[in-house]
């Protein structure tokens, strides 16, 4: 499947609790980000490829040091922002829970480029008009305290790690009021293809628990629960 095709069968026939069994199954047992990344509303559900960025915090305003972003506002914020493409999702990590590192104009831009949502391992602000526009955002809350004097972007399209999960360019990340889930490049097709297996499967169980079918006998029938 290309890509079109994979977001489109996850998108009508997949949830995160389905995709993470396949994982555990696989080996790939710590693919879950933190519990406490989750959707601004509830109904929202991000598929995409991964645009990892790295973030770091900063304790002064005015340039103190001579490194490279030491007199640039934000850091590389607005390059990594502007360098995403269709069907990517912004995913940042790095910083303090010292302030937002999304928000309303960025959502607007990134929406403008196409791409399918953004991961924030911290806080977003203007909240109420990123979910009128209805685009993707999983984060850890709201709160308006800027980013601007507090932290910069200092790399992006690296590989990242948040809460001990690595997180390559161009993975697949999967979310949903559950979770977000970072799917290896590698087993993607695998993991998909047993999942949507796992789908069918567990419909046919329901249908037999319906009809009066324990539990111990499904189980013993079917393999899943």
């Amino acid at each position: 499947m290309d890509d079109h095709e994979l977001f489109e069968l996850i998108r009508s026939n997949l949830f995160t609790a389905v995709v993470g069994d396949i994982l555990d199954v696989l080996g790939y047992q710590h693919q879950f980000l933190s519990p406490g990344i989750m959707p601004l509303q509830k109904h929202m559900r991000v598929i995409g490829r991964a645009m990892p960025v790295l973030e770091a915090d900063v304790f002064a305003v005015k340039a103190e040091t001579a490194g490279p972003l030491a007199a640039k506002p934000f850091g590389l914020l607005f390059e990594a922002l502007d360098d995403l493409r269709k069907d990517e999702i912004y995913i940042a990590t790095g910083s303090s829970l010292r302030y937002a590192l999304w928000g309303g104009l960025m959502t607007t831009r990134a929406m403008h480029l196409q791409a399918a949502g953004a991961v924030l391992d911290g806080y977003v602000r203007d909240t109420n008009e990123i979910e009128a526009l209805a685009f993707p955002v999983f984060c850890r809350g709201s709160y308006a305290q800027d980013q601007g004097p507090r932290g910069k972007v200092i790399d992006y399209r690296c590989s990242i790690e948040l809460d001990g999960v690595r997180i390559n360019p161009g993975d697949l990340l999967f979310g949903d009021r559950e979770g977000v889930l970072v799917i290896p490049r590698a087993v993607e097709q695998e993991v998909v293809a047993k999942a949507s297996e796992k789908v069918r499967t567990e419909n046919k169980v329901a249908i037999a628990i319906r009809n009066g079918m324990s539990t111990v006998e499904a189980f013993a029938t079917f393999g899943v629960m």
